[in-house]
């Protein structure tokens, strides 16, 4: 299986859209400062993830996320989490 996930930033509230196969070791790269994109922005936290069953699902629907439908996608599915 690949994932699909997103973090957010508790320092900026910002969203981190990545795929991996190895979802558990890719978030504690991120939250050790092992990825550059995400390092100044830590800790971060999961806020949604799928599954998919090729690596080529995960980075289409990655690509779709980054997009400001997917970024709407996300916020809606989780309204209530992101409010409080």
């Amino acid at each position: 299986m690949h994932y699909v996930y997103v973090l957010r930033s508790t320092v900026d509230n910002k969203f981190y859209t990545g795929y991996s196969a190895d979802l558990k070791e890719r978030l504690v790269a991120h939250n050790k400062g092992s990825v550059s994109s995400t390092k100044e922005r830590r800790p971060l936290e999961l806020i949604y993830y799928e599954a998919c069953v090729t690596k080529e699902d995960a980075m289409h629907r990655e690509k779709y996320l980054k997009t400001f439908h997917g970024k709407s996608y996300i916020r809606r599915r989780n309204k209530s989490y992101l409010t409080g």
